[in-house]
């Protein structure tokens, strides 16, 4: 993949004017939903509020969502152990939530009435959050790791990679164990390939993106794999 250098300011704005050149989802929808896909080390909820930022600037309104608001509870999470892998990797995130409080209101004829976030993983509760209306010609970005491969209706996608060197020097110690939940969905289901818009940033100081050469997507575009 040939990936050219970019600043985070011309990335963002990049990235803003393709959502605001599109008026509907890829489903017909009147809502837009953009994934900011990543490993914790790579920061995506930064790209996330630069790029929501972007939008509002541009008369959008946008839902920012956090996918660590919609983790599954601590006793389902942990239920083998707190540092197994193949946990982390398949029963971490509540997509049942997700799809039920974020993407289904967001269908075409939906209510665009979405919940930011359902759980604490701090305090291991419900955050009781109220419901966020969001008007027709909206956006959602969700941002957050091992988004890709679970049929979410994204209109565009976002990854951020970190080659394994990078992840593994840029990941806390005591968080390390997770790495081989990340190297499994490189293998299966390969955000790279996948992704709308892959950016490096091995050194954040100097991200890389694969420009125009990222995917086009469009009707019969497939960001899912499992």
């Amino acid at each position: 993949m040939r990936m050219e250098a970019i600043t985070w300011e011309r990335l963002t704005e990049a990235l803003a004017e393709r959502v605001a050149a599109a008026e509907t989802g890829r489903d017909g929808s009147p809502w837009q939903r953009i994934a900011i896909d990543g490993a914790p080390a790579a920061s995506p909820g930064d790209l996330a509020a630069r790029l929501a930022g972007a939008l509002r600037l541009r008369g959008r309104r946008v839902c920012g969502v956090s996918a660590e608001g919609f983790l599954r509870p601590a006793s389902l999470r942990y239920e083998s152990g707190r540092e197994d892998p193949d946990a982390y990797y398949e029963g971490r995130l509540d997509t049942g939530a997700l799809w039920r409080e974020v993407f289904g209101p967001l269908e075409p004829g939906g209510t665009g009435r979405v919940l930011p976030d359902l759980w604490d993983p701090e305090t291991d509760r419900a955050t009781r959050s109220p419901y966020t209306e969001l008007p027709p010609g909206g956006v959602l970005v969700l941002h957050g790791p091992l988004l890709l491969g679970h049929w979410f209706p994204f209109d565009l996608t976002v990854h951020l990679r970190l080659s394994p060197g990078a992840l593994e020097r840029r990941t806390p110690a005591g968080e390390r164990w997770t790495l081989p939940a990340f190297a499994r969905y490189t293998d299966e289901v390969g955000p790279e390939e996948t992704a709308d818009v892959v950016v490096r940033v091995d050194d954040p100081r100097r991200p890389a993106w694969n420009g125009a050469g990222g995917r086009a997507a469009g009707p019969g575009t497939s960001h899912n794999h499992r």
